[in-house]
């Protein structure tokens, strides 16, 4: 089918239903294609699943002539290649694996504008002439997918994707539209920059849009490394669970939980050391639905499009939060709830060392390659000879390591044959610059895991979403506790609500918010004399977070160069009021004993029982009458209306064993709610007359 020759070929509406089917588009993809259609350059910084390559596809196909794919893995270019053909569409790709008469017909079909979408991968544009085929027919629009690899601040960066930012200029005016699931602000910033996006005196338009996902409930749990085989397959054995993806640091990881898991799932292995034949196998089998579970590296699962993947296992601490992010967003994509789980402990920060120590060598290493190049090429197999000489011995993959990031700041230049030149001399900054960067991204997942804040929250936050209101998801381990499957949650013991009152006097100042401190601080003035580490305290401080008495705020300061990173609490107004039945509301984490405990079903976990057991405590396995079960699930839906509408998650205003405890009183006065545990004074004041008026309604 020959591309078409002229924008504006039917409206965007109409074209969305007849090309790909659809009646509507999804949230914020409007916007984005008719941008893209004027002519502007865009940013577009969407998660996965949310329907990004429709931004590129669709504004191609409405503006005409070829639209030029950039795209970094073989795979993500087959997998939306296919797609497209599947619509009908002309499309063809150059890459690794396909035959030089295949890249040929591709290159014939381009200049002859027969084809709608080419796909190409970032190192073809080192290929002697084929820039400038390209260039002699302009494409109608150039869309980079993955568009974080461009940037040195990105986690995934890739030489070759810094470099486009130079070959585009000769394929203007086309408009350019970068892509990516994982960009924070400065990567985002560098994206632009490096791209040079915006043309013709025009800004670029950027689109940060919809990291939040409400079907994810993501948990982080702490489990020592030998139990984490048992601990995935006892979370995967219920049949909900899957299918599922398992992240693993390793190929040897992947290899050897593929085979456990083998023992009782259909599961498999999948990494980059596995022959491309293979992989592809395993690939089409999971999505086919013959395997159940994938275990992976991180090679797995850009550009797989599998929408009812329920579980998503990290058996490692990884590396990055957009890399984590990324990965976590395979599950849930049909909309349905679906759970992340990530086990970590202190020997993943070691590992993490050893990785970063071998991906960054020390500054002197690079300079001993930079010294024995000069003007005249080297190949880079004469390297190692060149060095003996000057008596620097280096391991292959030392050597290969130091010369990536020589090449990467400019203080060599590769030719794509694999001869060397010497760069430039100003390398040793931004190499130093980039490897702080590399481990500040360490700490950040690390901070990750210990906060108390809602998990996706902070991801949110770290992406810059600016048009999400932070509220708390709900459905988290920090959100919601009691539904967790790593972890049990129990009420406060008769020491630490002492302390939480203590907590609350000391940050009250001179009113509600009014005082804030340091929670190393808090730890020091409150707790010289009870013992409780900081981890345990810290663990209460999140309890009280979550519940909505506290707010914690991660910081930092400035000392002797360094960036310190510090935790700050301070009071909601919903604190100042804090009292023993409030206290009831808040829950703290804790991992349970064994893996079995941990998979359990939420209503089949055994918790402690809350101190002071009122009237009010209903059995949570106790069915309801139909009267007390209808004024239940309309106790529900106004629980959930006011969360909404306070920005905080439903469990809040009350947690489910209160609501079912209301349900089954069925309370007349505000005597009778004072009576249900976990409403207090003040959660009275605030809600009382809004329950009594549904309680009322239903009798």
């Amino acid at each position: 089918m020959p591309a078409a020759t002229s924008p504006h070929v039917l409206p965007l509406h109409v074209l969305l239903e007849q090309r790909f089917g659809f009646r509507a588009f999804r949230a914020n993809q409007e916007a984005v294609c008719r941008a893209a259609v004027e002519g502007a350059d865009v940013l577009l910084v969407m998660p996965t699943g949310a329907g990004k390559s429709l931004c590129y596809q669709l504004p191609a196909l409405a503006r005409g002539g070829t639209a030029l794919v950039i795209s970094p893995l073989i795979a993500l270019m087959d997998d939306q290649a296919a797609k497209l053909e599947a619509l009908g569409l002309n499309v063809a790709r150059i890459h690794s694996g396909l035959s030089r008469e295949s890249a040929r017909e591709a290159c014939r079909g381009y200049l002859d504008g027969t084809l709608d979408f080419l796909f190409i991968a970032p190192e073809r544009l080192r290929v002697p002439g084929f820039p400038e085929m390209l260039a002699k027919r302009k494409p109608g629009l150039i869309a980079i997918d993955e568009a974080h690899c461009i940037s040195q601040w990105g986690h995934d960066f890739r030489p070759d994707y810094r470099m486009l930012g130079q070959h585009l200029q000769n394929l203007r005016p086309s408009p350019v539209i970068a892509l990516t699931a994982t960009a924070t602000t400065q990567v985002q910033h560098d994206i632009v920059a490096q791209l040079g996006l915006g043309h013709g005196g025009r800004e670029p338009a950027v689109f940060i849009h919809g990291f939040r996902r409400d079907n994810l409930a993501i948990e982080v749990v702490e489990v020592p490394k030998p139990k984490r085989p048992a601990f995935a397959s006892e979370l995967l054995a219920d049949p909900a669970a899957r299918p599922a993806i398992v992240y693993a640091p390793t190929r040897k990881d992947a290899e050897m939980l593929a085979g456990e898991l083998g023992r009782s799932f259909r599961a498999a292995a999948y990494h980059a050391g596995l022959e491309p034949d293979h992989r592809e196998r395993v690939q089409r089998a999971f999505l086919a639905g013959e395997l159940e579970i994938v275990v992976a590296t991180i090679a797995f699962g850009m550009g797989i499009d599998k929408a009812n993947v329920r579980t998503v296992l990290h058996i490692a601490l990884p590396s990055t939060l957009e890399g984590y992010y990324q990965e976590i967003g395979r599950a849930g994509r049909d909309g349905l709830p679906s759970r992340t789980i990530l086990m970590h402990s202190f020997a993943d920060r070691k590992q993490h060392d050893f990785f970063f120590e071998r991906d960054y060598p020390p500054v002197e290493r690079l300079d001993a390659i930079y010294k024995v190049l000069g003007e005249d090429p080297i190949h880079r197999e004469k390297l190692p000879d060149l060095l003996k000489r000057a008596k620097m011995r280096l391991e292959q993959e030392e050597l290969d390591k130091a010369l990536e990031k020589l090449l990467i700041h400019g203080g060599a230049v590769l030719d794509y044959e694999g001869f060397v030149t010497l760069g430039h001399g100003n390398w040793r900054k931004p190499y130093l610059v980039q490897s702080t960067h590399r481990g500040s991204q360490l700490d950040r997942v690390i901070r990750f895991t210990e906060s108390g804040d809602c998990r996706m929250t902070q991801l949110v936050r770290h992406f810059g979403d600016t048009e999400d209101g932070l509220a708390g998801c709900g459905i988290c381990d920090v959100c919601a506790p009691g539904s967790s499957l790593t972890q049990t949650a129990r009420p406060l013991d008769a020491s630490e609500l002492r302390l939480a009152h203590q907590v609350v006097g000391a940050l009250a100042g001179g009113g509600y918010g009014g005082g804030s401190k340091s929670t190393g601080k808090l730890h020091s003035e409150l707790c010289a004399k009870n013992g409780m580490t900081r981890d345990s305290f810290e663990d209460l401080l999140n309890a009280l977070a979550a519940a909505g008495f506290l707010r914690i705020e991660e910081t930092s300061f400035e000392k002797d160069g360094r960036t310190i990173p510090y935790r700050k609490a301070s009071l909601t107004h919903e604190g100042g009021t804090f009292s023993d039945r409030d206290a009831e509301t808040v829950m703290l984490r804790e991992l349970n004993g064994s893996a079995s405990a941990a998979a359990a079903p939420a209503g089949k976990r055994t918790r402690k029982p809350a101190a002071g057991n009122s009237r009010g405590s209903a059995r949570e396995d106790a069915p309801l009458s139909g009267a007390a079960a209808a004024l239940e699930e309309r106790l529900r839906a106004w629980r959930k209306a006011e969360a909404q509408k306070l920005g905080q998650p439903a469990f809040c205003i009350f947690p489910d064993k209160t609501l079912r405890a209301i349900a089954e009183e069925q309370p007349r006065s505000e005597d009778d709610l004072l009576a249900i545990a976990g409403l207090g004074p003040a959660k009275i004041t605030k809600f009382g007359e809004g329950i009594l008026g549904i309680c009322a309604a239903v009798r």
